[in-house]
């Protein structure tokens, strides 16, 4: 093998670990519609990939618009035991779960169901910024 494709190689297998060692270890639990208004948009219609911050993530509103990828990494609870659809979802942030929030992302309905089963209600999930 050349020097050139080793090269490529390495490089390739660094950024794999690189988005790995980002990720952040939360749950996420959802919400339903209407999403609005919202803290980030007011009346605004984000559409429905959308999430909202715990204060984890709030930042004192600083995480409006930001987008994460999220995926759902197991059960929380003995109901479901394998809720997890093996997909990852990209949400932007547009809302704000008040203190007392049972998850560090809220998800919209919609998004909560594209990474786990909606019976379960809350997962454990892995996510990072995009």
């Amino acid at each position: 093998m050349g020097v050139v494709a080793i090269v490529v190689v390495g490089i390739g297998a660094i950024m794999s670990f690189a988005s790995v060692a980002y990720a952040h270890k939360g749950t996420a639990t959802y919400y339903t519609p209407p999403y609005v208004p919202s803290a980030c948009d007011g009346y605004k219609d984000d559409g429905v990939m959308i999430a909202a911050a715990s204060d984890a993530i709030w930042d004192n509103k600083a995480a409006c618009g930001r987008k994460y990828k999220i995926r759902c990494t197991g059960a929380t609870n003995q109901g479901v035991p394998h809720p997890c659809t093996g997909q990852s979802v990209v949400v932007r942030i547009v809302d704000y779960c008040p203190s007392g929030c049972s998850g560090t992302i809220d998800l919209s309905q919609e998004a909560f169901s594209v990474i786990a089963d909606l019976d379960a209600g809350k997962v454990n999930i892995k996510f990072h910024q995009v």
